[in-house]
């Protein structure tokens, strides 16, 4: 007979950056987490299980989710693993184009088709997908854009059919932040802009946002793409 944890959470791209910073803080706050990342995790804790895997080989994620589904009912699911890769026209690389996709768009499918059923019988569950305030577009960065684009219409989509089963679907999406994506090899000769704050969005003040998404006091937020932008936002 399967062993349900009351307080369960599936995070993505758990081994750095914002997934390791919502990850620490759902474990600082007494979840038990799933860890999910092609790397492996420096997080100790032992609420935490690390699960090592190339998250767009569908097969390998679904026995994955399996394991993890037979023993627990998950309450939070975030979807945080991503790559960077940039490319102008007449320079766009199709593959590039297409593991981003995948990683992006085709996981958070995978992840919401297995999960969010289960959250919708449950009736409770928060699914947070972490996006990008280069959505709406931003030259050389085109491919990039499209998939953290499409993955607002996924949410609200989602989130229209789950609201009614107190299932709520939002997207999260950060300006620059300091993690170690700003130092990929793939990002050279580009720069990531200071957003007008002066500095570069923290891991953790993201993790915060999160946080907040999956208390009872926010489950009357849903179908939302919220910033994080120091100020980008901001007619000046």
């Amino acid at each position: 007979m399967s062993v349900i944890h009351p307080s369960c959470a599936i995070v993505t791209g758990t081994s750095s950056g914002i997934g390791q910073a919502i990850a620490t803080k759902l474990l600082n706050e007494g979840w038990n987490v799933h860890g999910l990342d092609m790397a492996s995790s420096s997080l100790r804790n032992p609420l935490f299980t690390s699960w090592q895997l190339d998250l767009t080989q569908a097969q390998a994620l679904e026995g994955v989710l399996d394991t993890i589904l037979n023993a627990h009912l998950p309450k939070v699911l975030v979807h945080a693993a991503g790559i960077f890769r940039v490319g102008r026209l007449g320079l766009l690389d199709p593959k590039a184009g297409q593991l981003m996709w995948q990683l992006h768009v085709d996981v958070a499918t995978q992840l919401a088709n297995r999960v969010l059923p289960i959250m919708q019988q449950a009736k409770q569950g928060r699914m947070i997908l972490v996006g990008s305030r280069v959505s709406s577009g931003i030259a050389g960065r085109s491919q990039y854009a499209a998939t953290k684009a499409a993955l607002l219409s996924l949410a609200r989509s989602w989130a229209a059919e789950c609201i009614v089963h107190g299932v709520t679907v939002n997207v999260v999406s950060p300006a620059a932040t300091d993690t170690p994506m700003l130092k990929d090899p793939a990002r050279a000769n580009t720069t990531a802009q200071l957003p007008p704050i002066g500095r570069l969005i923290q891991p953790d003040e993201v993790a915060g946002l999160v946080a907040y998404l999956i208390c009872p006091e926010a489950a009357a937020i849903t179908g939302q793409d919220i910033a994080i932008c120091g100020g980008s936002s901001v007619q000046r």
